[in-house]
């Protein structure tokens, strides 16, 4: 895991010098991303340079350093992630000649692309990763990024000139372009609380997409080709689908899986794994105990204020396993100490609240490890979200009840004070109800009256109607929902599911866990996205997933071989904070601040709507808290990146 940057720009070509200052600046930058070491290529004869932030995770020497060239002197790359299969392609007879200099995965890329040539490189890699390679003799840059986009890249391209970085804060540092705020994604970002890929909230600078390879000429010439797509994987999975019995898919699954976590267990740093105590984070540390390699550590926070606290569980499973466990009591003071750092952090809006939570268990577990496991892609893969069940039911019966009915319940529901019915769910024994009844019950009222498609659209938004609050630009068109691949999926848990991998998950869970783990330098690892886990999970059939109400039922019969059913069987919680009753409290001063009418929005924002919403929320007529969180974040990130 490490931090990269770099750019073509011809008019610093002659200038050795410049480029080396600026490289720096950019990979200074990031440099929480790769504290351990930094190292700067340049070419002067076209104005290029690459520049690293090193987190050493493999091969700690200064064979691993980067920028490395490749033996042939062809190729340079500067790379972030890990590739897991790295001593598998070393054993290629194409590169039995090669003298290795150490044993990083940075040497085999390189190698590889020299002897094997790129594209027969990228598909036998298996791993997380963001790649620059430039290539000397055809001066051609090459940005790839991971099959389902667990390492970020963003990519500008201005007439010849070409930047690209993990993250924003490198092409501030760059001060080589203006940053503009693009419009449409600011409406796109208060729907989803996070921008869509490809773009970004800078008008210009775009996302390199999951399973993408973008070559630039020196000329300033672009080619893109997809070398994977999630959307041709799920359609080639459905119509091939496996014929296994209950016992066949469990043993299959529990093998392939096995194996993920295994390889992702390699690293010459400490090693351990973030445990909730849910399916997808328990299944990762038995995998962990299971493989042999000694002493597994796992780590979690508790909030016990918070109404909603996991830390019980996540010991249970943690006592059974035979971890060394770690565990943090968190107040509400700590929580609310991140929110101030959260615009630093994550420098496009971002307003996934349970960044916090992410940042406070990634901060506690870089004290005693460099990398982390963890169990991000469970549901997307083996329909683990409440929304699956509830909107596919929904549909259904909604759709034999008249659209006039719909929408007098609907405004009955809607009229219910939210605060009473939270109040009443508070009576229910533990496990009855689900966290967070009235903000559910509200999502169901405003559901009611739309078709399937619409019904999705409304669970995912964090707010209802973004033209209310930006009417100045038009949302960006979502690609995958317009592509027509997720239309020809049969059924609505199908279309569902691959919408949530091509969007949500690298747009706002990866995203998530990449910033937050970052900032602290800890390497965040996802087993359950290993692309061959990702493909055997399309050619499940349904039962696999959700059958008999029960959600994951392949993957629960899996870990359920290492942790009792009983420490599983429990709510779905998520990893959320009490954010409607603290921007009520403990907020409300820094919420006041940023919804300031006089400084508000920069334009981008109807500030009457938002102020509206506000004072709603105040009352308690409505839970505005999520709506309410893109405004603050958005309005947090402006002050600390458009107007510096």
């Amino acid at each position: 895991m490490c931090g990269i940057a770099g750019f073509i720009d011809h008019r610093l070509a002659p200038d050795g010098a410049a480029l080396v200052h600026r490289a720096r600046a950019m990979g200074d930058a990031i440099a929480n991303r790769g504290p351990d070491a930094s190292g700067i290529w340049t070419d002067d004869t076209v104005g290029l340079a690459l520049s690293h932030r090193r987190l050493s995770i493999v091969d700690l020497s200064d064979a691993g350093a980067q920028p490395m060239v490749s033996a042939d002197g062809r190729w340079v790359i500067c790379y972030n992630g890990e590739i897991y299969n790295s001593d598998d392609i070393r054993r290629d007879p194409a590169l039995k000649a090669v003298a290795w200099r150490g044993h990083s995965d940075t040497e085999t890329i390189v190698e590889s692309v020299a002897r094997r040539g790129l594209s027969v490189t990228l598909d036998d890699l298996n791993g997380m990763f963001a790649i620059a390679l430039w290539d000397r003799k055809e001066q051609a840059l090459h940005l790839v990024r991971d099959r389902l986009g667990i390492k970020p890249l963003f990519v500008a391209h201005r007439g010849d000139q070409i930047f690209f970085a993990s993250e924003l804060k490198s092409f501030h540092a760059a001060q080589a372009f203006d940053l503009e705020i693009e419009p449409s994604s600011v409406a796109s970002f208060l729907r989803f609380g996070y921008v869509p890929a490809p773009h970004s909230i800078y008008r210009g600078v775009k996302k390199v997409m999951p399973g993408e390879h973008v070559t630039f000429s020196v000329g300033g010439s672009c080619a893109s080709r997809r070398y994977w797509s999630a959307a041709e994987v799920a359609l080639q999975g459905i119509d091939s689908p496996l014929k296994l019995s209950d016992e066949e898919a469990i043993a299959q699954l529990s093998e392939l899986l096995g194996d993920a976590v295994s390889r992702q267990m390699l690293a010459d740093v400490p090693l351990g794994a973030f445990l909730s105590g849910g399916i997808d984070s328990s299944a990762v540390a038995g995998l962990m105990v299971a493989a042999g390699r000694g002493p597994v550590r796992t780590f979690s926070i508790g909030f016990p204020e918070f109404g909603f606290d996991e830390s019980k569980d996540a010991a249970a499973v943690a006592r059974h396993l035979g971890t060394q466990h770690t565990e943090l009591v968190v107040t509400a003071s700590d929580a609310l100490g991140v929110v101030p750092q959260l615009a630093q952090m994550y420098d496009e809006p971002f307003a996934d609240s349970s960044q916090i939570p992410t940042h406070l268990v990634s901060k506690l577990t870089r004290r005693h490890v460099t990398v982390a496991l963890s169990g991000d892609g469970g549901d997307e893969l083996f329909g683990g979200y409440n929304r699956y069940r509830l909107a596919e039911g929904m549909s259904q019966k909604l759709s034999r009840i008249p659209l006039g009915a719909r929408r007098i319940a609907a405004g009955a529901l809607q009229a219910l004070p939210m605060a009473w019915v939270d109040g009443l769910a508070s009576l229910a024994p533990r496990g009855m109800l689900p966290s967070q009844v009235a903000d559910k019950l509200r999502k169901f009222a405003n559901v009611m009256t739309l078709d399937s498609e619409g019904i999705y659209r409304r669970l995912v938004s964090q707010c209802e109607d973004p033209a209310t609050l930006a009417p100045f630009a038009d949302e960006h068109p979502l690609t995958p929902w317009s592509t027509g691949a997720v239309g020809a999926l049969p059924t609505f848990l199908d279309r569902m599911q691959l919408l949530d991998t091509m969007t949500y998950l690298p747009d706002d869970i990866l995203q998530k866990v990449d910033r937050a783990s970052m900032a602290v330098a800890l390497e965040a690892r996802p087993p359950l996205l290993d692309h061959r886990v990702v493909e055997f999970a399309w050619r499940l059939p349904r039962r696999f997933k959700i059958r008999d109400g029960e959600t994951k039922w392949l993957l629960r019969r899996v870990t359920e071989q290492m942790v009792p059913r009983s420490l599983l069987n429990r709510p779905k919680m998520g990893f959320g904070i009490p954010l409607a009753e603290w921007l009520r409290g403990p907020l409300r001063d820094w919420a006041e601040d940023l919804l300031d009418p006089s400084r508000l929005g920069g334009g981008f924002l109807d500030i009457s709507a938002a102020r509206r919403l506000w004072a709603d929320h105040l009352t308690g007529r409505r839970n505005w808290a999520y709506a309410l969180w893109t405004i603050l974040m958005f309005e947090a990130w402006r002050r600390r990146w458009a107007d510096s």
